[in-house]
């Protein structure tokens, strides 16, 4: 039954790769990833790296996040720029020097609420990146050696879509300590070792086809950006340098100046009355508060003053 079985998916392989309907099928998907990657080069992708592709690919049209809609992190949005501006304003800083190396990945971590997955966004934005989206454990399928295959086909894709800034949202789920995982058959562990092999190979792993000045090859920039609660229940093979670089802690806002700035940012295209004081405002909220917060705060305000309206309005 089992040589049936490999027979039957050795021919549907050979069919999907030779067929010319199928090959032209794919062409078409590959046609269409480029496009809604904004990609002018004729980049190759194979079945599987669509597929993650599709699933995982954010338009940058529907981010609509800049560093300007977040508020009271300025010294971790400096940090964001340097990491990620540097390799694409500077690249000959990095060519010729085997100790100054592109930060390869950013983990922020911190309590829930305090921005990790809004400054992901702002990045990707500001610097004109493709922008892939994993949330959680996305990539893990019930299939023997499928989990590390889209691993795999997620950063090749990256690669070809490079510049590219790779999100991982809740990277705990995807990448635990391993050998404390209840998986039974250690799926868990291989895609850790997966996940580390790409990581390792992330920027500058490669050639993108693409010459510079000089008519030396350039190498494809990908970033690597990761977000989680709980960073002690990742895998301490990836928190290594060369790896995620940076281990970036965002805070909860917690000073008067901060809730104001966060205020501000909330509120920049809401009409707000002659009265309202942001400043005053903060400075009657409770010490620390999280982003999640005062946006919880700001829509209340909002919901209460839509029945205010709604209420004052006569009755037909």
């Amino acid at each position: 039954m089992l040589s049936s079985l490999a027979t039957v998916c050795t021919a549907m392989l050979l069919n999907r790769l030779f067929n010319p309907k199928s090959r032209a099928r794919l062409d078409a998907e590959a046609e269409r990833l480029r496009n809604r990657f904004g990609i002018a080069r004729k980049v190759p992708f194979s079945a599987m790296e669509i597929q993650v592709a599709e699933s995982v690919c954010v338009d940058a049209a529907q981010l609509e996040v800049t560093f300007e809609s977040i508020g009271g992190q300025s010294s971790l949005i400096g940090q964001l720029r340097e990491a990620v501006l540097l390799p694409l304003l500077r690249p000959d800083l990095l060519t010729h020097s085997k100790l100054l190396q592109p930060t390869r990945g950013l983990l922020l971590h911190g309590p829930p609420g305090t921005g990790k997955t809004l400054l992901a966004k702002a990045a990707c934005t500001e610097c004109a990146l493709r922008f892939l989206a994993v949330k959680g454990p996305e990539l893990l399928d019930p299939y023997v050696g499928q989990s590390e295959a889209n691993v795999r086909s997620l950063f090749e894709a990256a690669r070809a879509a490079a510049p590219s800034l790779v999100f991982f949202d809740e990277i705990d789920a995807l990448a635990p300590r391993r050998g404390h995982a209840a998986d039974g058959g250690g799926v868990m562990d291989r895609v850790v070792a997966q996940l580390c092999a790409e990581l390792d190979g992330a920027v500058g792993s490669g050639d993108d086809g693409v010459a510079d000045a000089t008519g030396a090859p350039t190498r494809p920039i990908v970033f690597v950006l990761g977000a989680t609660n709980r960073a002690d229940l990742l895998d301490p093979a990836l928190l290594r340098p060369g790896r995620f670089d940076q281990l970036v802690f965002i805070p909860p806002c917690g000073s008067r100046t901060q809730h104001a700035a966060v205020l501000r940012a909330l509120t920049r295209r809401l009409p707000l009355g002659p009265d309202v004081r942001l400043d005053e405002l903060a400075s009657r909220l409770p010490p620390v508060l999280t982003g999640a917060d005062l946006y919880a705060l700001c829509a209340d305000a909002l919901g209460a003053a839509t029945r205010e309206l709604l209420d004052a309005e006569p009755t037909p």
